[in-house]
């Protein structure tokens, strides 16, 4: 198996959400939270990002449907108030993500996205990536697959080439015919693209109870990050035993066969 794709140097930031002891020693859990068998994956932040990113891409496609869509743009009329939303959810996209730079977690998940290594290069390739042997995937997928990266990708460079068609088509004056023409059609046809990958985002992640949990609520279980990321999972448990002597959370990773919060 190839190794997780996580730095050593991702260790301590892992464990700074784990939790901390007070000044008479003893054991305060952070925001992973006190119930055994759960593990902390995502800050608030991170989650803040998703959340409002999600929102303003669905208010977009909402808004271009009742825009271009001659059924729907009957059906609903008010152009006049529709555009504006559209308009200003486009220019505001980027927003959350330039907030979310502030935060030292979602710093760190960016590298980890920006990062493709042979563990991801296998996981594309073979047919059975998902495949699960003793309760634990037979490739060693670190906190994100290929899959989410290569989705992460494609949202990063799609917003910034719908940002700067959307600007032309908004403030046309500056822009010759033709520049404005190329600018429609890539705007109008990316679209599309961005429906059908938003639409599968969202089927595969409603699909996936322990993904959904881990994106609702920052945690997720062992056996679900077994299942999906065990190279994440090996990661989390050698940041556990490197941060005993350290003053870091002893008990990072609880056992898995307690129930859930």
């Amino acid at each position: 198996m190839s190794r997780p794709d996580e730095d050593e140097r991702d260790r301590t930031g892992e464990r700074e959400h784990a939790g901390e002891r007070d000044r008479t020693g003893e054991q305060r859990t952070g925001w992973a939270g006190e119930r055994a068998g759960w593990l902390a994956r995502f800050s608030v932040t991170e989650r803040a990002v998703h959340h409002a990113t999600g929102l303003l891409m669905l208010v977009c496609i909402v808004t271009a449907a009742c825009l271009y869509v001659p059924d729907l743009s009957t059906l609903v009329g008010r152009r006049d108030v529709i555009k504006p939303i559209h308009v200003w959810a486009g220019f505001l996209l980027p927003v959350p993500v330039l907030l979310g730079v502030l935060s030292r977690a979602f710093r760190r998940d960016l590298r980890r996205l920006n990062r493709f290594g042979p563990q991801d290069a296998e996981w594309l390739r073979r047919r059975d990536r998902r495949a699960v042997l003793d309760g634990r995937g037979v490739i060693e997928v670190g906190k994100f697959n290929a899959g989410q990266k290569l989705n992460a990708a494609f949202v990063a460079g799609a917003i910034l080439v719908m940002l700067g068609t959307g600007a032309m088509l908004t403030f046309p004056d500056p822009w010759p015919d033709s520049w404005r023409g190329g600018a429609t059609f890539v705007h109008d046809w990316l679209t599309l693209a961005i429906v059908v990958m938003t639409f599968g985002h969202l089927g595969y992640a409603l699909s996936d109870r322990g993904a959904m949990t881990g994106m609702l609520t920052g945690r997720v279980d062992r056996a679900w990050a077994a299942r999906h990321h065990a190279g994440w999972l090996a990661a989390m448990d050698r940041s556990s035993t490197d941060g005993a002597g350290d003053g870091a959370a002893t008990r990072t990773v609880p056992p898995a066969d307690a129930g859930a919060p």
